[in-house]
Formats: structure tokens, sequence, C-alpha cells
């Protein structure tokens, strides 16, 4: 009788511990295990404030064509929409959030160069983009070269101005702010006569509800800007799986549609898709 009542113990003890295990794995995180699907979670590295790129729209939902390239991704690698937990991840921060385990990729206008990739792998590039300037429809700003004597906005602490004024406007006069919202709105009010980064990033804001047909781009290809989509040092399962997801995205249409979706209303003249493992210097 004693041996019998120890063994029931035990199985009442082993049953306790097999449903807790059972519990504790239904809202599994996959930041860093190599498993996907399921019922798992992901973490993707995204921008919140890029219109047309990565947005944190007021109500909480996420768009652009970053958010549209991780989204299918992440369904390529077994995830639902659902299953997306989106981390804004900042400039400043992209390497160490990835070697911290915090994302499991990230695709946030991440360009493609050799300091960043001796700290991250990238998958990609996704999206070849160039340095250009934003200006007024009507404006008689043509090339870059019509910027002399004439206001140029750029951010603080970007060299985006600096190159305009080495390479094609010398007498371009600088005002810095504190980011491409604030020079957007002071192109609309007409204190600066241009701005300059990203293409696709004026692109987006360009296309945004306000400012539709108010602006558009100049041209000018100042620099090549390969966006990749950044994973862990080491990780080339994954980068593996993310190309062949982007290569897939290509094939079937949804990256064309991407572009159209989240650029079009800026007639953004985009590359098209880059080759896997090309990087346009």
């Amino acid at each position: 009788m004693k041996l019998r009542k120890v063994s029931a113990a035990s199985a009442a003890v082993l049953a306790l511990a097999l449903a807790a295990t059972a519990c504790g794995s239904d809202d599994k995180d996959d930041t860093s295990s190599g498993s996907s699907g399921g019922g798992d979670k992901i973490k993707i590295g995204i921008k919140y404030d890029q219109p047309g790129l990565g947005l944190k729209e007021p109500d909480g939902s996420f768009s652009g064509f970053d958010v549209d390239v991780a989204t299918y991704v992440a369904k390529e690698l077994g995830y639902e929409p659902n299953q997306i937990t989106f981390v804004e991840t900042k400039s400043a921060d992209r390497e160490n959030a990835l070697a911290r385990g915090d994302v499991k990729f990230i695709a946030a206008t991440y360009s493609i160069n050799d300091e960043r990739a001796k700290k991250v792998d990238f998958a990609g590039p996704y999206l070849l983009a160039h340095q250009d300037l934003l200006v007024k429809k009507d404006s008689d700003i043509a090339k870059g070269a019509d910027l002399n004597g004439k206001n140029l906005c750029s951010v603080t602490g970007s060299t985006s101005a600096q190159n305009v004024r080495d390479k094609i406007a010398p007498k371009a006069n600088l005002k810095q702010l504190g980011g491409y919202s604030e020079c957007i709105a002071a192109l609309q009010s007409g204190s600066v006569d241009a701005v300059t980064t990203d293409d696709s990033i004026l692109a987006g804001f360009a296309a945004q509800d306000k400012y539709k047909g108010q602006f558009k781009l100049v041209g000018e290809k100042l620099s090549n800007e390969n966006y990749g989509v950044g994973v862990k040092k080491g990780d080339k399962a994954t980068v593996d799986k993310i190309n062949a997801a982007l290569e897939k995205m290509v094939s079937d249409g949804a990256w064309d549609k991407a572009v159209t979706e989240n650029f079009g209303p800026a007639e953004y003249k985009n590359e098209q898709a880059p080759k896997i493992g090309v990087i346009v210097k």
C-alpha cells in the first residue's frame, strides 16, 4: 500500500510539471530560437516615424514599405501578422538591438555598408535608394546646381546637406532641423527651398495625404543606398531564409505592389528590385 501511495504522488507531481510546461510554451517569443511559426511570436525592428517606410499610425497599426517587406518575410518564415511585434529601432541602436536579441531582424532604411557589416549580417538588398532633393511642385529648381543661393534643409547631424554642397551646390544655404517632418513643414511654408535625404524617405513624406500633389523629386542621385535586412551576426540560416523570401516577393509581384502603394502618390521613380547580394557602389 505504501509503495502505491508514493507512486500515485509521483504521478501527480509529474502531471503537474507537464501541465506547467505546456502552459509556459503557449506564448513563446522567437527572437533568439531557430524555430519558426506555430504558436511562436517574432519581434521585428522598424522605424516608427518615417511615412511610406515605417510609421506607427495613431490607431497603433503600422504602415510603410519596410513594414510590408517585414510582414511578407515573416509570413515566409511561418508567422502570421498577429504573431508579429514591431519594435522601434532607431538608427543609433540597430546594431545593439540585434546583438542583444531584442529583435529577430530589422527592416528600417538600413543601408548596407562595410562598417555595419562588421557588426551584423545583411539579407538583401531589397531596395536601392539614392540621395535626392525634394522641392515644391512649382519650383524652378530642376537640378542640384539651381540650389546655389537658396535654402536647403536636412536633419541635424546628417551628412546629406553637406554632400549637396560638396558635389553640386557649394553656395546653398544650409538649414538643419531636428527631424525630416520639420524640414517638410518648412518646405511647405516656404522657409526653405529644398529638403535632402534618401529619395525613398522624401517620397514617403510627399505621399502623405496632407502633402499629396505639393512636392516633387528633382532626380539627383548623389549616393547609392542599398537597404538590407539586418540580422544578428553569424545567423546565416536566417539570412538565407530572408533572401529566399525577398526573391519570392519580387517574383510574385508583391514587391512592385508595395512600392506603388507606399510611394506612388509622390511619383517616385524607383529602381528595379535589386538582385540579392549585389551591392551598387
